[in-house]
């Protein structure tokens, strides 16, 4: 996991953070309201996402050492299909998330990087999502997807309360 506590600041690795609802990982730059794209407040910016197997696509294609602190996203994962979690409440550790979009890269990134990557991590770019219930996230954390039903338990808003996500 990754956090950076300003915009462009360089992302720091930890092993454990605290997801609050409506505000993202205590410690990051978008829940501190520092984010490159803190000026335009969302639930979009809250947590971002990416796989592990994307990145090392993304490092080969751009024949780069690309890391996945240098995507600037919070959670690396292994072997999920986050796209699929876009529209969907899920779970990392003890924390309850909605998908609300895929993650596109942006040339702020490939400024901080040096890497043309754009193109490359145009479909790899994981997601954001929006803490709905915090609660503690740990390295190695499972990550799975959770009814309805149970998301309402543990204080998902619904109706015209819900969120609404970026499919496109």
């Amino acid at each position: 996991m990754w956090l950076a506590g300003a915009a462009a600041e360089p992302m720091r690795r930890v092993s454990s953070v605290a997801a609050v609802a409506g505000l993202g990982l205590a410690g990051d730059r978008y829940a501190l309201g520092g984010g490159t794209w803190a000026q335009y407040p969302d639930l979009e910016k809250q947590v971002t996402l990416i796989d592990r197997d994307d990145v090392a696509a993304v490092a080969a294609e751009t024949s780069s050492e690309l890391t996945p602190g240098d995507t600037r996203r919070n959670i690396v994962t292994t072997g999920i299909d986050l796209p699929a979690l876009v529209g969907q409440w899920f779970r990392v550790g003890d924390a309850l998330l909605f998908g609300m979009k895929r993650c596109p890269p942006c040339t702020h990134l490939e400024r901080l990087t040096g890497v043309r990557l754009v193109k490359a991590m145009a479909h790899r770019g994981g997601i954001n999502a929006a803490v709905v219930a915090g609660g503690p996230i740990a390295e190695g954390s499972l990550v799975r997807p959770v009814p309805e039903e149970e998301a309402v338990r543990a204080g998902a808003p619904t109706g015209a309360d819900r969120p609404v996500p970026r499919l496109v």
